[in-house]
């Protein structure tokens, strides 16, 4: 039965990010507004139009609720959802889950299909399996079992496309299958983008397999239920994609374009239909021009922000809608069906065969020669006569058709047949129930060998499995043999291991002993080392003062050596200046003082002369006064011999001073140098005492640090040897390994 897509247009009202942006409402309904869509002055016409005002349960009934019916009575049925991102698709499909108002189509499929069930005859028998499985970059991803991530679509032997390997839950109540919804729906794929703040990032497609079987008639009939939640199409300048969100939307396009190209191929009536360019197109393959029933939602937005993608979404439908869907129940046909309708197909064949044989035998006389009369001319009206034949035939069933073609030629004439036809019609009846009777004996005879068979089979199948086992039991036993052997050897090794293991252990208390020693101290020393670290740092800030300090006074030290240096030598020059006019008053002295002395000596010549000449004349008065005055001039003489002599001594006096001066500057400038020398001594030693400490705090360290070392790989290879044997006994020798456990 050939069927049309449902096309049906669901138009959602302006969100609050178009009422934000003053966006315009650019779509209208004319007529009454349930077939057709105006935009931009171009009508729309689809099945049904879903305005925006109109509720989730006026969606459910227009859309999926004619389909429940229809896949729990063997057909197979597609909803799927179109449109651009932020166009109302996920919302339509599943809507608020729980919520009796606004969740979606799913969930009410799935109350309803439980609905329907519980309403049925209780002959029925139903089997209802679910899957869950999303389109990811091309990828085929179980949202039930997340560990397969790139699944594969093969083809039954009715060339069908499933997903092989896919999981496959069976439910028997709606909660089961919400349940498996609701984990499904946590591991599907969502992002931000700036037209949506849950934006599908996969096509979603959730399969709900449907059997049932008359346990009274034995009839069965299995329908599938495709429910898909597409990706939005979407324009990067609008979503702002970016990165990994960007490689989602060009996938996402590609394979909507790819739906695309397949519904204009079944437009246009193409010999090649290419689904096989894509994963969605693949699976949706009987829904597109295939065994099932289908309707689309295409849902739009009403503003005129998205009028391009509104109106592109609209021609789409447009398309789909005049796809041809040739629509059969998938029933599995049981032995007494198909007998039926072989003894159907059967009298018809022997229908055709008497009126070929008829029209043979009219023919052979015509060729003949000879004239048939217009009377006898095989009509219409004689072939309720020829299934009278046919009946007659069907008796012979086992003869050859050929045969039976030939008799029927050399028959007597038509009137002698027909004279003929009661009494045949009732042995061919006869015969026919006998027929019938070997028939169904022939079909018990068939069930018992095949009964025989399935026993003879099983029995077959049983002796393989004990043959197996046989095999098996013989390996086995060869290799418990083989381990008893070993576990022999590996007992006597678990003795030897044991008291390697008790010496270890003993070794391994002693070294711990040890360990605990050298980690106090270890501690002490890292204390010590501290203590030693924290003085180093006060030397090493002494140090730096010193050596600052050595610094400023040697600077300071220089400066005065300079200054002394300077004063010696203008004391120098003053001392040698002195000296100079000392040695040249001393030199005028003696000078004078000779001169005084011969003057002197002059005078006591000329005094003793003047004496003898007094003693001469006593008498004479004028001798007297001249005596007088060379006595004063002698008194004057002699004073000045004595400022002289005095002058002299003083000069002599200072000399010696300034003599004494110099040895004691010279001793002071003698004393500085020394000083000095004995500081810088006295440096060098402070600075080789800090190298000295500075390299016994080195050793120290590197002592300390080879301590800690030593004690960590000690402890690792004991651990070590330790976890190695104790891990070789309980891998090797369960027994050993019960031993070692219990000690």
């Amino acid at each position: 039965m050939s069927e049309s897509i449902k096309v049906v247009c669901r138009v959602r009202p302006l969100n609050e990010q178009e009422k934000a942006n003053d966006s315009k409402f650019v779509v209208s309904f004319p007529g009454d507004g349930d077939t057709t869509v105006s935009l931009g002055g171009k009508i729309f016409s689809f099945d049904h139009v879903v305005q925006p005002k109109a509720s989730q349960l006026e969606v459910y009934e227009v859309v999926a609720k004619p389909i429940v019916a229809d896949v729990l009575n063997g057909y197979n049925g597609t909803i799927f959802a179109y449109g651009q991102t932020s166009s109302g698709k996920t919302y339509t499909m599943e809507g608020i889950l729980g919520d009796p108002v606004f969740q979606g189509v799913i969930p009410r499929i799935v109350d309803d299909i439980f609905n329907h069930i519980y309403q049925m005859d209780e002959n029925l028998e139903f089997h209802i399996k679910v899957s869950y499985f999303e389109i990811y970059m091309e990828k085929i991803r179980d949202l039930l079992d997340v560990s397969k991530t790139n699944l594969p679509v093969h083809e039954d032997k009715d060339r069908v496309p499933y997903v092989k390997g896919i999981t496959e839950k069976f439910v028997s109540t709606p909660e089961e299958l919400f349940k498996a919804i609701d984990e499904g729906k946590a591991n599907r794929h969502v992002a931000v983008t700036n037209m949506n703040e849950h934006s599908s990032r996969s096509h979603s497609v959730l399969l709900i397999n449907v059997r049932q079987e008359n346990l009274e008639t034995q009839k069965k009939l299995h329908g599938k239920l495709y429910l898909v939640d597409l990706a939005g199409s979407e324009k990067v300048a609008k979503t702002g994609a970016e990165g990994t969100v960007l490689d989602e939307a060009k996938n996402i396009n590609k394979s909507l374009s790819a739906l695309g190209n397949v519904i204009n191929a079944l437009v246009e009536g193409s010999s090649h239909v290419p689904y096989r360019d894509s994963k969605l197109t693949r699976i949706l393959q009987e829904s597109l021009g295939g065994n099932a029933r289908t309707t689309m939602v295409i849902c739009c937005s009403p503003a005129g922000y998205n009028e391009a993608e509104t109106k592109s979404t609209l021609m789409f439908g447009m398309r789909a809608k005049t796809i041809k869907n040739l629509v059969t129940v998938n029933e599995e046909i049981t032995a007494d069906e198909w007998r039926r309708r072989y003894e159907q197909e059967k009298e018809k064949v022997g229908k055709s065969h008497t009126i070929v044989s008829h029209l043979e035998s009219e023919l052979k006389r015509w060729r003949a020669g000879e004239t048939v009369n217009q009377a006898d001319w095989f009509t219409e009206n004689q072939y309720a006569g020829a299934l009278d034949d046919t009946r007659d035939s069907t008796t012979r069933s086992s003869v050859p058709s050929t045969p039976m073609l030939d008799s029927v030629t050399t028959s007597t004439p038509r009137s002698a047949a027909l004279t003929n036809a009661s009494p045949a019609k009732n042995v061919g009846d006869v015969q026919l129930q006998l027929l019938y009777q070997q028939l169904d004996d022939k079909g018990d005879e068939i069930n018992k060998q095949a009964e025989t068979i399935a026993r003879l089979r099983q029995q077959i199948e049983e002796q393989d499995v004990n043959n197996s086992l046989r095999t098996e039991s013989e390996g086995q036993f060869k290799e418990i043999t083989a381990l008893q052997a070993k576990y022999q050897s590996r007992k006597d090794e678990a003795k030897e291991v044991l008291q390697a293991l008790e010496e270890l252990a003993m070794n391994y208390d002693q070294k711990a002993q040890e360990i605990n020693a050298k980690a106090k101290e270890l501690e002490e020393t890292q204390e010590t080392l501290l203590l030693q670290t924290s003085l180093m740092h006060s030397k090493d800030c002494e140090l730096s003062q010193l050596k600052d300090a050595h610094e400023n006074q040697k600077k300071k030290y220089a400066e005065m050596m300079s200054s002394l240096l300077k004063d010696l030598i203008d004391v120098g020059e003053c001392l040698n200046d002195r000296i100079t006019s000392a040695n040249r008053v001393n030199a005028l002295a003696v000078t004078e003082m000779d001169a005084g002395n011969q003057e002197g000596g002059n005078m006591a010549s000329q005094q003793q002369i003047s004496e003898s000449l007094f003693m001469e004349g006593d008498d004479d008065e004028p001798g007297e006064a001249g005596l007088l005055v060379q006595r004063q001039k002698i008194a004057l003489l002699e004073k000045d011999n004595d400022k002289l002599t005095k002058g002299h001594k003083q000069l002599m006096h200072d000399n010696a001073e300034l003599r004494c001066e110099l040895v004691k500057v010279e001793k002071r400038h003698k004393c500085t140098l020394e000083r000095v020398h004995r500081l810088e001594l006295s440096l060098k030693e402070a600075k080789e005492g800090a190298m000295r400490d500075r390299k016994r705090y080195e050793v120290e360290i590197e002592r300390i640090r080879g301590l800690s070392v030593n004690r960590i790989s000690l402890d690792v290879v004991v651990n070590h040897k330790s976890l190695n044997l104790y891990v070789l006994d309980i891998h090797q020798c369960p027994l050993l390994a019960v031993v070692v456990m219990g000690q």
